[in-house]
């Protein structure tokens, strides 16, 4: 065989490989993941929803194309991905799977900020305020009679799954019921957010006086306290006394709840089977709830007026709970960024050197 034909047929068994190597672009690498559950309009320059403050703010202006999630994903060039996962658990619990198995990014060593709105148990905080979670208790799954057909001994007709009476022990551990946090991290994220001043308004400052409790009449502040994830919108003090029961039971007695939101546990499913997968680190997770409205009804009104006056973007406090909302989890976003070098490999924690300001010791409101 001539030399020139051996050269062409060398190359043309080579240049299949190296064209194929050369057509698979390195992965993104991801420092923080963003999760909002909705917008009103556009991304960017309208009426806010949860995301708007954070595209803005973050400078999220590169968008990849999302057509399994409920979104697109939007990054900044510090690594910062935000993106909309819906509302509901299912919606956003596809979204975090689309993402999490998305081929294009490298999401080993991300973290992931929820931040989103909720409704406030008035005993542990007021409107405005922002809560840092260890647990995430699912509402949804469960056994359910009428209560006007229940045993007059039963304060619910909720039933846990697998049982026959409401809070019969001994409880049964069911997978996508209660996801409990790194409480490291989150000691973190609370130590170093607790003393952020959050906005506060004539309006909700008269709102709260409408409520008993020496919590639910405080200035918004940052705090401690579990999350119960339903995809039914629940309200009044009926309800409110079931939540702070379930959540309890749920986690042996370990989780006091305090705000309830519609998505979280959907997304906490994701992540914990992404987490098996070798896709995201779980114990890389912070979920912070800003309460836009309270979980009930104020006093001198009923449930069911309370409910109707409660619609989103009509929230006694829905812009000042999306402004803290930013407001407390960008610090957190801000230092995850600049201290990469060494929380790429090593989560900070409450105490870490690489943590700017954190206080030491804090105090549970």
């Amino acid at each position: 065989m001539r030399p020139t034909a051996l050269l062409l047929l060398a190359a043309a068994l080579v240049y299949p490989f190296a064209s194929s190597s050369a057509q698979t672009p390195a992965k993104i690498p991801v420092k923080v993941v963003v999760l909002a559950m909705f917008e009103v309009g556009n991304d960017t320059g309208d009426f806010p929803g949860e995301f708007q403050h954070w595209a803005e703010g973050e400078h999220l202006t590169r968008r990849y194309a999302m057509p399994a999630a409920y979104h697109d994903a939007m990054m900044n060039d510090d690594g910062v991905l935000g993106i909309v996962t819906g509302i509901g658990t299912a919606r956003a619990a596809a979204t975090v799977m689309a993402l999490g198995t998305d081929p294009r990014f490298d999401l080993t060593h991300a973290y992931w900020l929820v931040a989103g709105i909720g409704g406030i148990d008035p005993q542990m905080g007021s409107l405005g305020s922002a809560v840092w979670s260890d647990w995430i208790v699912d509402g949804d799954i469960a056994h359910e009679i009428d209560p006007r057909e229940a045993p007059k001994d039963w304060k619910t007709g909720y039933v846990p799954l697998r049982k026959s009476t409401p809070y019969e022990l001994p409880r049964t551990d069911e997978n996508g019921i209660a996801f409990h946090l790194n409480t490291g991290l989150v000691d973190w994220a609370y130590t170093l957010t607790h003393d952020v001043k959050l906005p506060d308004t004539a309006e909700i400052r008269d709102r709260r006086q409408e409520y008993a409790g020496d919590n639910a009449k405080r200035p918004p502040f940052v705090l401690r306290g579990d999350n119960l994830s339903a995809g039914t919108f629940w309200h009044g003090k009926l309800l409110n006394q079931w939540a702070r029961d379930w959540v309890r039971y749920q986690t042996g007695g370990a989780g006091t709840y305090a705000i309830c939101g519609m998505e979280d546990t959907g997304t906490m499913q994701s992540l914990t089977w992404l987490d098996r997968a070798g896709k995201v680190d779980a114990k890389r997770v912070l979920i912070l709830r800003t309460a836009s409205n309270y979980d009930q009804q104020r006093q001198g009104i009923s449930a069911a007026d309370s409910l109707a006056e409660t619609k989103i973007t009509k929230y006694s406090a829905f812009l000042p709970a999306l402004d803290s909302a930013f407001r407390v989890g960008d610090v957190v976003v801000r230092s995850l960024v600049t201290n990469w070098a060494v929380d790429r490999d090593r989560m900070p924690s409450a105490t870490a050197e690489s943590t700017p300001g954190a206080a030491k010791n804090p105090t549970q409101p």
